[in-house]
């Protein structure tokens, strides 16, 4: 699961950001020597794609099937101990943040829903209301 809301853009915006070609919505991907074949579903059909590599992929739902973990495996790995590495020794630079976070707030309660009576007094109530 995506966590961009699944809007495609964490892939797209890492191989931009790499400089690297990428292959997006991947059902199937086969590995050549310095290349990767990418198979995709696009409107009209299949696509495939030959890539060099380093490249970054996303995935379709329909590359591989889920393993989910059993509450046996779960309680084992938090037993398991977490290394922590520090970014400068995966050669990541270090400086200031990118991002600066001004304000976090809830949004407002939503209203309740309310039923109208005909079609104008539902655009008179939108126009009203400054929705149209």
């Amino acid at each position: 699961q995506a966590i961009d809301d699944d809007c495609n853009q964490t892939g797209q915006l890492l191989a931009a950001m790499l400089d690297w070609p990428q292959g997006t919505f991947a059902s199937r991907v086969q590995l050549e020597a310095g290349h990767v074949l990418v198979e995709r579903e696009v409107d009209g059909g299949l696509e495939t794609l030959r890539l060099r590599l380093p490249a970054v992929l996303t995935a379709d739902l329909r590359l591989n099937e889920p393993r989910y973990a059993t509450l046996p495996n779960i309680m084992k790995a938090k037993k398991k101990p977490l290394e922590v590495i520090p970014a400068a020794e995966l050669g990541v630079p270090a400086g200031p943040p990118r991002l600066k976070v001004l304000q976090v707030q809830e949004p407002p309660p939503r209203a309740g829903g309310e039923k109208v009576e005909s079609v104008e007094s539902l655009v008179g109530k939108l126009r009203h209301a400054g929705r149209i």
